[in-house]
This record gives C-alpha cells, structure tokens and sequence, in this order.
C-alpha cells in the first residue's frame, strides 16, 4: 500500500486469505472479547489458515507471555504455537537490547511478559531504580499494579536512565468494561518526570518490524479493529488491513478518518477474511457506488440511496467521506444514512 491518500476502500477480486499470505491479527476486539471468541472467529481462521494463510496474533498488552496468549487461544478453539504470538513486550525488548550493552540490567515496570522478553534478549530484569539499569521499560502490570512501581520509574528517568514504554494505549478492554491502560500509566511517569519515553507497540515501526522478523511475511493483511493502532500501525508499515467492526470503531468514527486511519478493507467480522471484497467505485452523476447504495457529500451531510447490505452502503459512504475529507478528517454529518444503515 502507498501512503497517498485512500479516498475509498478497494476490491479484491481474490478471497483475502488467498490474496496476502499471512494475517497479522489483532486480539481484543477481533479474536476474542472479555476472553470469550467474537462469533465467526474460530471458524474463520480455521478456514484461512486450513487455505494456507499463515495467522499470527500481535497485540499491544505486553502482561501475558505468548505461551500464556497461544493456551488461551488453544481453550478457544484456534490452536496456536507460542511463535505465532508477537506482543508489544518483544518489540520494546529488543529496542531496549539495540541500545544498552549485552546483559545489563533493566528496570522492569511490568508483568511477566515483560520480564520474559527481556531475558529473551539476554537483558537481565531488576526490581529497584537502586540496582543501577541502564534502562527503564514500563508495560501494562494489570489491574492491581502497585503504585509504588510508578516512583521506582520516575526516581531511575530523574537520574537520566533512558525510559521505553512497550505502547501507549490509554484503555485496555476488560469484561466489566473499559478500563485504563499502558498509556495512562505511562501518563502518570510522564508528569511525575517531564520525561519522553521511546514507545515499541502499534501503531509504530518497532512493533511491525518485530511482526515482519518474527512472521518471515511478505504479503502480510493487519486485522484489527482500531484506527489509532490497528490501522495506523499498517499505515506506517505500508501494508493493506482490513478493519472488522467487531471491536472499537463504530461507522462515525471511520467516517470521520484522516488518510492514516483508513482501512485498506471493511468488513463485519473475520468472515471478511474468506471472501473477496466488492469493488467501490464512480456513480452517475456523481458520488460514489457499491452495491446497490450511491452515496454523495452534499452540502454538510453525507447522504445515501439505493438498496443492499449495510456493508455496501457504508463503503460507498467512506469513499464520499474520505474524496470531501482529501487529507483531513471528514466533518460532514452522516448520522442519517448510518442510521438507515443500522450502524
């Protein structure tokens, strides 16, 4: 994919599992939600990768180990290898182990994950700003992380030990709902410091130059359901994604896409995966068709005729929005059509 503007989703022809050779999917939100499969997932991947796709699972929460991530994928019904997981946790390790010489000592804000890549990379994990790192790394620590981590990390950074974040999403999904993430702990080191740290995970070049070593991918689709991780990080990594409206991102919200957060591909579920996509393309007399919906700006509102699926109507949608958008964030009022849509 070009990083020139996208002002409209493309066709595929070919069923996407047959068009790239390797899914890089995200996890909460496209795999599983509250730790329970998304309907259709299980079978999807089984069929893409019965097809010969290569599926690799790459996710931002840094606390859980890929042996930890592949078993619970396993009880899900998706057997998973432990290499077949990247996390956020690997990336920054070996950011970390580019910078800092060969065992030294690194400050762990974190969880398991953290600890094990570390090692993973001959870096030697300690406790205690007081155990001279070289290095500061602050991953997710789950919800009862002890809040006196937090000094151990600014009290190292005031005394100039460079500090990485394995990423920077301010909530993580939980099954009661959204609650903080990384990047709100990595807030609170921020203020208490002044300090920057360099940040690993998606949407940024470390976590997909981890993906690419770790996959050996040379037609790699991102599957996710963000626009700020999931798809910016493909942008950034000049790969196509398909967007799957299992998760976060609701029609509004791609409506309202810059050009780094459209999805190369929309579609409902991981189903998208199996099929071909249908073609977006110029209507008569203006605007913007697929299916059986043509779609047009006019005046300050988005808006919508025709018939077929709410699939359909809302790429013809994006291609209206994003060609008014150009290389901004489109702010014409679409609420009437998303609702005729149902979405």
């Amino acid at each position: 994919m070009s990083r020139s503007v996208r002002t409209r989703p493309e066709g595929s022809g070919q069923a996407l599992s047959e068009a790239y050779d390797t899914a890089l999917l995200d996890l909460d939100g496209v795999v599983y939600a509250g730790g329970k499969a998304i309907v259709h997932a299980v079978e999807s991947l089984a069929a893409a990768g019965a097809g010969g796709m290569h599926l690799a699972y790459v996710t931002n929460n840094a606390l859980r180990t890929p042996d930890t991530v592949a078993a619970h994928l396993t009880e899900l019904g998706i057997p998973t290898e432990a290499a077949d997981v990247i996390t956020s946790a690997q990336a920054v390790a070996r950011l970390v182990s580019e910078q800092v010489p060969p065992g030294a000592r690194v400050l762990v804000i974190g969880g398991e994950g953290l600890r094990v890549a570390l090692s993973e990379r001959g870096l030697t994990p300690v406790e205690s700003a007081d155990d001279d790192p070289a290095a500061v790394v602050q991953g997710y620590g789950g919800p009862d992380f002890p809040w006196g981590r937090f000094g151990e990390a600014s009290y190292a950074i005031a005394r100039g030990v460079p500090w990485f974040a394995s990423n920077t999403d301010l909530t993580i999904p939980s099954g009661r709902g959204i609650a903080p993430g990384n990047g709100a702990a990595v807030e609170v080191v921020r203020i208490a410091t002044g300090a920057e740290p360099q940040v690993a995970g998606k949407p940024l070049p470390p976590m997909h130059r981890e993906t690419i070593l770790r996959t050996g991918a040379e037609r790699p689709l991102v599957v996710g359901d963000r626009l700020d991780t999931d798809i910016e990080g493909a942008f950034n990594g000049g790969v196509d994604s398909l967007l799957v409206l299992t998760g976060v991102t609701d029609g509004a919200q791609l409506l309202a896409a810059p050009p780094q957060h459209r999805p190369t591909f929309v579609d409902a579920d991981l189903r998208g995966m199996l099929t071909g996509q249908p073609e977006v393309g110029a209507a008569d007399g203006g605007g913007f068709r697929c299916g059986g919906w043509t779609a047009t700006a006019a005046g300050e509102r988005l808006e919508l005729d025709g018939e077929g699926t709410a699939l359909d109507g809302l790429r013809a949608l994006c291609a209206a929005a994003w060609t008014a958008a150009g290389d901004g964030g489109c702010r014409l009022d679409g609420g009437k059509a998303l609702a005729r849509l149902g979405l």
